[in-house]
């Protein structure tokens, strides 16, 4: 699989491009900026678009939606319906931030832990519910590679206290689902920089590293 990073969003929200190279189906995580220039690598390599996949409905994250679905008419916007509610707030989002507003953006599907048949080529994407950050927060994972949104960073978490936050959630979430995954797996967030879930259980200071 390959992944090219785009990270130049919203408050430096990132948006990744995942792609197998043999199918060559592919899939967006987040879209957050960089519209014309997807577009171009997309068709650039021939990439079969599928997805658009949105970890959480906060607007820094689904800002560019609406444009890259106008671009690739045929990827499923796909997000968990927990989050349709703050998706719906996203205009009252954007006022607040003091970013020139959009419009809510159309969802095609909606998913969960039991979704199927979520699928780039042979290579299956798995959906890990991780509420906490927002309701309705899921990450990602793709063999040994974990999407892991505004869930869990390097050596931080989400903040909690944004509507539908909670410390509570979001601290279960990353104990007892993400570090419960191997710890070689490689973390791309929402923002900044990659990490690994092993680095993360050591690391992270939220967690006083015992875990």
């Amino acid at each position: 699989m390959e992944i090219k990073i785009f990270p130049n969003g919203i408050y430096g929200a990132t948006t990744y491009l995942i792609y197998d190279k043999i199918s060559l189906e592919g899939a967006i995580v987040d879209c957050t900026s960089s519209v014309d220039e997807i577009e171009k690598f997309v068709k650039d390599k021939k990439i079969n678009l599928k997805y658009i996949l949105i970890t959480h409905g906060h607007f820094d994250h689904v800002y560019c939606v609406s444009k890259m679905k106008e671009k690739f008419p045929n990827a499923l916007v796909l997000m968990h319906k927990e989050d349709l509610p703050l998706l719906g707030q996203v205009e009252v989002q954007c006022s607040m931030a003091g970013v020139e507003s959009i419009s809510v953006p159309c969802v095609d599907g909606l998913l969960d832990e039991n979704s199927k048949n979520l699928t780039i080529g042979k290579k299956e994407i798995k959906v890990i519910e991780t509420k906490g950050h927002s309701k309705g927060g899921v990450c990602y994972l793709i063999e040994n590679v974990l999407f892991s949104g505004d869930t869990l960073f390097q050596e931080s978490i989400g903040r909690c206290d944004l509507f539908g936050g909670s410390f509570s959630e979001i601290e279960y979430s990353i104990k007892e689902k993400l570090f419960k995954l191997d710890d070689n797996i490689v973390v791309y967030p929402g923002h900044g920089d990659k990490t690994t879930i092993g680095y993360e259980k050591k690391h992270n200071p939220y967690f006083g590293f015992c875990c």
